[in-house]
């Protein structure tokens, strides 16, 4: 059994650079060798689900602009799986969640920057799934609770977004976390061990500075499709830090 992730993708300069997150994503890269990789991106929205389906090398997307010409010229080249995405729309059927499939689209920097740390060969096969940040937090936790049984088939499912997400506010000479996001993270983080499932899902009325620290849902819903594939009891944070105040780069293993 490999246990789901809620991984922060932060800026796509992870691709390049060499500081403690990136260790930290290679080791814990290091420390899992999964059949296949499950990964819901932020930067990959549709109204219904939908799974990447093929078994062709991922084109590598650069959903950015304007940094050093470095980045792009990373190469990510994981391959699709037929199978592996065809256990995954089994398993979203069983639960009665409508989905379709995509043979065309590439990785984008939600999932490739950090699974070019994590396994830098390329030798783990991936299905990169969207997401719709406009459902409420219970169906984001249902859908990740569809796939819940492929974890016990050593099946790594990773949400990838950010828990605090608000490019406005980013204070790009901090030299220290901004109160009111670590104050976001701390509640987060007392509900998720406090195994509070029904308190996270208000998170929008009753977490501090819920509005500031995510002003559109696209970047944290990941984090509840991660906890709906795990155990919120068995809640685990394996790395927190912050970047320019307020960008969080907190990973969570349910």
């Amino acid at each position: 059994m490999i246990s789901p992730l809620f991984l922060a993708h932060g800026s796509p300069m992870l691709a390049v650079e060499d500081k403690p997150y990136t260790r930290f994503l290679k080791q814990l890269g290091d420390g899992i060798k999964p059949e296949f990789v499950v990964i819901f991106t932020a930067h990959w929205e549709e109204e219904k689900v939908t799974v990447s389906s093929h078994n062709g090398v991922y084109d590598t997307i650069y959903d950015f602009y304007g940094f050093p010409d470095e980045l792009y010229k990373v190469r990510y080249p994981a391959r699709g799986n037929v199978e592996a995405a065809s256990k995954v729309t089994e398993s979203l059927t069983k639960q009665g969640i409508a989905w379709t499939t995509d043979e065309q689209r590439g990785l984008d920097h939600g999932s490739w920057t950090m699974l070019h740390h994590m396994f830098p060969a390329a030798d783990v096969p991936v299905v990169q799934i969207s997401v719709n940040p406009y459902l409420s937090p219970a169906a984001q936790h249902q859908i990740g609770a569809a796939l819940r049984d492929l974890t016990k088939q050593d099946v790594l499912i990773i949400g990838s977004g950010v828990t605090v997400h608000n490019l406005r506010a980013v204070n790009w000479g901090a030299t220290k976390p901004d109160a009111w996001a670590t104050e976001f993270d701390d509640w987060l983080i007392q509900h998720m061990q406090g195994n509070d499932l029904q308190t996270l899902f208000r998170y929008r009325t009753e977490a501090p500075h819920a509005e500031r620290a995510v002003p559109r849902a696209e970047h944290f819903v990941p984090l509840y499709i991660a906890m709906g594939a795990g155990d919120l009891s068995r809640t685990e944070i394996i790395y927190r830090d912050y970047e320019f105040g307020n960008m969080s780069y907190m990973c969570v293993k349910f």
